[in-house]
């Protein structure tokens, strides 16, 4: 496809804590740009320290956007940002700026570009009878029902296991069926410049360890106990499954020591971290330019190359 007259966007992709956000920052600055969000915890206004979103001081050198725009009691989805994104690069294009997209969930990025599947509402009984099943017992419904989904889903992933399951059994067609449906996406109307960042992993497990005592140092502890106050937040609503919310959760009980949760906090962001680099090392197309520069001045040298082209 000649994309030579399309509207151009860049995208910043990799695991969390390898440097998007400097980068982001550094490319709408050298190239008239917009930040725009593409992390699935950075919507949330609650946890700016525990989800590590740019500082009030970063926020002030470019314009960034659908960060911490959400209430922490709302219910939010992949579908929502796409639709949020989407008009935030028109209005960037039609202010003749680059929308910079910045961001580490694959799910969001996917559905922006290409599309969304039409898949109907569930219906509310084979959901809860769905999510109820333990995993193992799901995973073998699965198996029966859609055999390529459950050899394609670890027998442990609960969350894909039960929406593949709930799909099948409430519309009767595999969620892959649905998918191959996809419409909405804006990848065939722009011009997109994609980087992803693949650092050194020893380099990146210790920014995910010095990451997590500096947010359990800087202001973590209070914006959990805030949360935790808001009794209109659920139990199971999606910002209290962030990470580092449990940990910082168990030390205002008394349950564990701050080393602990630090220690805790920084294992889970590693796990996290390894996941979401298997994800952008091996999904994303070839046309990604994938990098393992750590200097600032050779990745935003790279980007630049690739917003030339």
């Amino acid at each position: 496809m000649n994309t030579v007259n399309l509207p151009q966007v860049a995208l910043i992709a990799g695991p969390t804590a390898s440097g998007k956000s400097a980068l982001g920052i550094a490319v709408a600055e050298r190239h008239d740009g917009i930040v725009i969000n593409a992390d699935s915890a950075q919507v949330y206004r609650d946890l700016r320290v525990l989800t590590a979103r740019p500082t009030e001081a970063d926020e002030a050198r470019v314009p960034h956007r659908l960060f911490g725009q959400v209430d922490g009691a709302e219910s939010y989805s992949a579908a929502r940002w796409a639709d949020e994104a989407r008009a935030e690069i028109d209005r960037a294009h039609a202010l003749g700026k680059l929308p910079v997209l910045v961001g580490g969930t694959g799910l969001y990025l996917r559905t922006l570009l290409d599309g969304i599947a039409p898949v109907p509402e569930i219906d509310p009984a084979i959901r809860a009878e769905v999510r109820a099943l333990p995993v193992a017992q799901a995973h073998a419904a699965l198996a029966a029902l859609d055999p390529p989904a459950a050899a394609r889903l670890a027998p442990t992933d609960t969350t894909r296991v039960a929406r593949a399951l709930e799909v099948v059994r409430s519309t009767g067609r595999t969620l892959a069926s649905w998918q191959a449906e996809r419409s909405g996406g804006i990848g065939t109307r722009i011009s997109l410049a994609a980087i992803v960042l693949l650092p050194d992993r020893d380099w990146l497990w210790a920014r995910c360890d010095s990451r997590a005592a500096t947010m359990l140092a800087g202001g973590a502890r209070a914006e959990v106990s805030a949360l935790l106050a808001r009794s209109e937040i659920a139990p199971e609503a999606p910002i209290r499954r962030a990470i580092g919310v449990r940990e910082v959760a168990s030390t205002l009980s008394g349950e564990i020591s701050q080393k602990q949760a630090v220690d805790a906090v920084a294992l889970a962001t590693r796990q996290y971290a390894k996941r979401q680099y298997t994800w952008f090392r091996n999904q994303p197309p070839a046309s990604w330019h994938r990098t393992a520069a750590l200097e600032s001045g050779e990745r935003s040298g790279s980007f630049d190359i690739l917003l030339r082209r």
